[in-house]
Formats: C-alpha cells, structure tokens, sequence
C-alpha cells in the first residue's frame, strides 16, 4: 500500500569535488553540501574553488536540486576577519544567488553569515551538539531554517523534538557513513597528537590508530585491552548505515536523510545516493515493496567501502560489540574502475581509469535507476594513441573501453568491479 502520511525527505548527499557532486545529482541527491576552500570541516578534501562552487550550483539547479555549503569550523578570535572577507568574497562572486544553504556551527559565524549573505538559508550543524527541543527553538527564534541532529540521538528523541519544535524548524540527521568517536564530532586528540585541529577541518583521525594500555611502572609495556594479537580499536567506530531502517526514520519525523562523506570516492557517493533514492521511493510507493527489496538494498549498500555497519544510537546506547570496529582495514564489495565521460561512434566507452581492470573481465555498469548491468570486456586502447593494451594498470590513464553489452552503458554512469 501506499505510504501517504508525510512528505517525501530530502536525500542530502556529500561532494568532496565537482566530479563527485555530479555523481551524486545524476545517481539521485537532491541537495548535496560541499566545503569552500576555506573554514570547512574537511580541510584535506579537493573542495570546491568559487568558480567550482558556481558550476556546482549551477549543475545541481539545472538538475533540481540544491547546493549546501559548510562553514562550520569553531572559530578562534584570529578566524574572524578571515571569515568576514570569505563572506563577502561569496556575495561578491554572486553565490548569495546560488547557495541555497549554509551549515554552521558556531554562533559568532552564524550571526556574520546573516548579516553578509542574509538570502541563504542557515543551517546549524550537528557540531553544536544540538540534542533537545530547546536547542532547536533557539535556533529557530535566531532565523535558522533546519539543525542537523547530534548523533548521540535516539529515534524516540528525536520524535519528541520533532512533536515540541516549531512546526517550520527542519531536522536533519545522519543516516549512512562514518561515526566520529567524539561527542558530536568534537574531538581534541587529533590536536592532542599531531597538533592539526580537528575543528578547524583538520582531523588526523587518531580514532581509527590501533591503541595499547600501559601502567606507569611498566613502562614499554603494551597491555591491550582486550586479548587480541591486533592489539585494540577501542574508538574505531563501524559505520553508520539505517537503510533497513527509513519507516522508523519517517516516522520520527526527520525532513532531511544526510549520509556522511565527503573525502569518499565517487563510487561510493553514487552506491549510496541511488540505493537510498531507491530505498526511499519505493517506501512512499509501497512499504510492502520496500520490505521485500531490503536485502538487494543491504547487498547493494555493501558494495561501497565501509567499516562493518551499525544503527548508531538511534535504537538506544549501543554496546560495544555493535559500534566497534575492531581492524585498521576496510571492507568492500567493489572497485571503482572509472565514470563514462564519452561514448565513442564506434561504441567505445571512454573513461579514465581508476583501478587496474584486464580484458576478459566481467564489469557492473551502475544504472541511473539503481539497477545494474553486467558488460564483458572485448578491447581496451590508448585513447591518444590508440595502441591496444591487455590491461589498465596505469591510473588516470584516459582509454577507450569495448565491451559486449555496451548498449546499456550511458554518459555519466559509473563502472565497477565486484569482488
């Protein structure tokens, strides 16, 4: 039956760079937030330049969706002018225009972000740790449109904010990706180690080290802290993933899905973009639907990389067999072998390559509508000189890809490889 109580949420989808915010638009976002150059929480990502931020909104417009921009940093007494002049370097560059969102966290940035750009909509961060009803009021009597929900939240918290906030406040919440071990994301040790601040976009991620116990007359010897020859991974969060989970998340009543990452590949932005546009649309059309394709959902949503999976806090404080992740190494289901820029006359598919790959090979095309086809591998060439190779090991080496199956194969798709 059909789900007709509320409105659809928004799908809000992350972009380190342009490729990967044209990944997520084409595979299904309808907002994505990006990072500046500068007082972004990523500092290490690409992010974007001005005239990258314009293409971006310009992509993500022409496409129906919107454009969220990060300026979330804590802000010292030596960050202000800086911000100030970025403030006025985006009106100036007219992006007033353009950006349809600002997220923020601290409050001496907020008030300068409504007074310089006051046609963007401002949106609180889930950095400023906001976990009651009262915060979000504030919020909302100070002239923020949406606040993105602490992650230390359950689902029955946040219904309750949802039942006592203003009516026309938004609630964002993360829904997919990785889990900072610091409350809210406010971490020190990053700073505490390697003296690069956590939040002024420069996290180490010291959470994800391999860490010992040592008492202080024993000094040199490492105790781990639990019987393991790994030694242990006490704060290296699994990864957040609810995609099992939409009818409790609609039900909360959460106006805006957000799944985390943007120093990931493009691979992983357009797995996890088109399974919950995939998962959210067939919820509205027919929970009955939705339930049955949980597994293909699951399957899907494993393809990408990822730390194993949990549902964070929202079913209540977790144990610490269900959060932690107990390795430094990755799992995954795929490898990112390249995004079709050009289909060739001749039916050769032109990309860059991102991972070896070898004639013969068996290759998923992802399809727009979350679907994938399967393409066999008949010829790769040089794209400038049109030499023929019996492999691709060379990254970012542009080439001219064969394959039986090519018909299926549009601009824009991704190709990868299952493992």
């Amino acid at each position: 039956m059909k789900n007709e109580r509320i409105k659809k949420p928004e799908l809000l989808c992350p972009a380190g760079n342009l490729e990967t915010l044209k990944t997520a638009v084409d595979y299904g976002a309808d907002a994505v937030y990006i990072g500046g150059q500068k007082f972004g929480l990523r500092a290490m990502a690409d992010n974007f330049s001005l005239e990258d931020m314009s293409a971006a909104a310009d992509y993500a417009h022409a496409h129906g969706a919107k454009l969220h921009v990060t300026v979330n940093i804590f802000a010292h007494n030596g960050d202000i002018e800086g911000i100030r002049a970025y403030f006025e370097e985006l009106k100036s560059a007219g992006l007033e225009e353009k950006i349809d969102a600002f997220i923020i966290s601290d409050p001496g940035v907020f008030t300068m972000a409504r007074e310089i750009l006051p046609g963007v909509e401002v949106h609180i961060s889930t950095q400023a740790n906001n976990t009651n009803y009262m915060t979000y009021k504030f919020w909302h009597d100070m002239g923020a449109k949406r606040v993105v929900a602490a992650r230390e939240l359950s689902l029955a918290e946040l219904a309750d904010i949802r039942a006592k906030a203003p009516a026309d406040m938004e609630i964002e919440a993360f829904i997919h990706g990785a889990m900072c071990i610091s409350y809210s994301g406010r971490c020190l040790l990053s700073s505490y180690f390697t003296g690069r601040d956590a939040n002024k976009g420069a996290c180490t991620h010291p959470c994800r080290w391999k860490y010992a116990l040592v008492e202080e007359n024993r000094p040199g010897e490492y105790l781990p802290v639990e019987e393991d020859d790994r030694g242990t991974y006490i704060m290296n969060s699994k990864d957040l993933c609810m995609i099992d989970h939409i009818p409790e998340l609609v039900a909360a009543g959460v106006d805006s899905f957000k799944i985390e990452g943007r120093m990931k590949t493009a691979l992983y932005v357009a797995t996890v973009a088109r399974t919950y546009r995939r998962a959210i649309d067939d919820y509205f059309a027919s929970e009955e639907t939705y339930r049955a394709n949980i597994p293909d959902y699951l399957r899907e949503i494993g393809m990408c990389t990822n730390r194993k999976f949990t549902t964070g806090f929202y079913f209540g404080k977790p144990d610490a067999e269900a959060h932690i992740y107990d390795a430094s190494t990755y799992v995954s289901g795929a490898t990112y072998i390249g995004t079709v820029e050009k289909i060739l006359s001749d039916g050769a598919l032109v990309f860059h390559q991102k991972n070896k790959f070898t004639v013969g090979e068996q290759l998923t095309c992802m399809n727009f509508n979350g679907t994938n086809g399967t393409v066999t591998v008949e010829g790769i060439r040089d794209f400038d000189t049109d030499e023929p190779q019996e492999s691709a090991p060379h990254a970012k080496q542009k080439i001219k890809v064969y394959v039986d199956g090519g018909e299926q194969v549009k601009v824009g798709m991704l190709v990868r490889r299952e493992e």
